[in-house]
This record gives C-alpha cells, structure tokens and sequence, in this order.
C-alpha cells in the first residue's frame, strides 16, 4: 500500500503543472469546507457531547471522502504521499519538486477555503444555533490558546502529529478499499476519531476559521495561524511522515542477508 502511495505521488509530480496542483488544492480546500459546514449542521442541537461528536464526524468523514474520491489535493493527505513517493527514489522525482507539490497544495487548500467559506456567508442565512455550534467548534480549535506559551503550542504540535496519523491511516486503508465501501469505512473512523478528540487538522481547521472569518465573527486570521494552521501543519507532516510511512516501509524492507 505504501508502494502503491507513492507510484501515485510520483505520478501526479512528474505529470501535474504548477497551475493543475493549485486547482486540485482549491478543490480539496473546498471539499474539506463543506464537510465542515456538514459536521456542524448535524450535530447542532444535540445535547449528548458523544453523540454530537459521532455527528461531527460523519459529517465532517464526507469532506475527507470526496478528496479521496476525486483525486484532489490535500495537505495533510499530502503528508503522507509525499514522504512515500520520496523514499522511492524514483529518477524525475527531486525533492524540490515534491516540496513544490506540498506548498502549492497547502496554497490552494487555503484558497479553496476562502471561497467557500466566503460564498456561504453570501448564500446562506442559518438560524443562531447553527452559527453558535460553528463558533464553539472554533473555540475548541483555539482551546490551547488560552493556556498560552511555548508549552501549550508545542501542545498543538504534538495534537497536529496524532491528527495526521489517523488522517494517514485513513487514506492507506481506503488505498485498500477496491469498493466505495471499502474505503469509505476507514476514513469515516478515522476522522470521527480525530474530531471527537479535537486532535488539531489544519485543513479542517483551516475550513472552520474561513466559514467564521467571512461572517465577521472569526478570531482574526493572525491568532487562527500563529495558535492553529502553522502549529498543527507541523505536526501534521511530522505525523504522516513518522508515524505512517516510516514504519510501514521498515517493515516492508528486505532483510540483507
């Protein structure tokens, strides 16, 4: 499964232009938005905090779906294709290229969910309960915040790495899957995993800072990078690195007799 990541990184590096890898980025970004718009819609209302966070997931498992479904490109999926794809040495595939695709997908991550966020601000009027849930998502998101210091960043690093672990997870067994099925089932736990504990995703959180960001009721994008995106797209890459693609190809090595 991890050969199989990373022919595909190495196939989208040496085929895809600049331009095409920022389009599937916005895409991604824009997936992963809705899917957070969902997580809230159907567990607003809800008084049982595990039932609330099982809605979450699902809601927020079909953003993540339709990334995997439609070959878009996410950040923290990209985490764990890229390291992948470099460990295979493959002749076309330098690193500055693989880093290419993972800052591009990151751009157009960011771009997407600053479109969506922004057109369902200009589309939609929900009622308050719908707008509260969303803000308390994002209170959740900046808990670390409020405990301050370079203890508590470190704090959403290490959050950041256990996110990407499940989010690799996720898309190595949905690589598995051969049926709709069969991937959907692993990504939907894994994601209900990593939103039920409030592990720090950054596209996800990227997602719910835009959609609060364009209705004026945000935290400001300053506070949203420097206390979530860039701690927990550290730990991000470090999770999907570290924790998925290094053991699984140690194991998978020959021994040298």
């Amino acid at each position: 499964m991890i050969q199989e990541l990373g022919r595909h990184g190495a196939r989208r590096i040496r085929t895809l232009t600049a331009p095409k890898i920022i389009v599937l980025g916005i895409l991604a970004g824009a997936f992963i938005t809705t899917g957070a718009l969902f997580s809230a819609l159907l567990a607003t209302g809800t008084t049982n905090p595990g039932l609330a966070r099982l809605l979450e997931g699902f809601g927020f498992s079909a953003g993540f779906f339709f990334v995997i479904l439609s070959g878009a490109a996410l950040f923290t999926e990209a985490n764990v294709v890229m390291p992948a794809t470099a460990l295979r040495h493959e002749p076309g595939v330098a690193a500055g290229r693989i880093a290419r695709f993972w800052a591009l997908a990151l751009v157009g991550n960011f771009i997407g969910s600053l479109a969506v966020g922004y057109a369902i601000h200009l589309s939609q009027h929900y009622p308050v309960d719908v707008n509260a849930h969303i803000d308390e998502i994002v209170r959740r998101k900046l808990s670390y915040r409020a405990i301050g210091g370079p203890g508590a960043w470190f704090q959403i690093v290490l959050s950041g790495v256990l996110a990407n672990w499940l989010v690799g997870m996720a898309a190595f067994f949905a690589t598995m899957g051969r049926t709709i099925i069969g991937k959907y089932i692993p990504v939907f736990l894994a994601v209900t995993v990593f939103v039920a504990a409030n592990f720090q995703h950054s596209p996800a959180n990227l997602a719910f800072f835009s959609i609060v960001q364009a209705a004026g009721r945000g935290p400001g994008w300053d506070v949203a990078f420097g206390w979530s995106i860039i701690p927990a797209a550290i730990g991000n890459i470090i999770g999907g690195a570290i924790l998925v693609v290094l053991p699984f190809c140690y194991q998978a090595s020959r021994r040298q007799p």
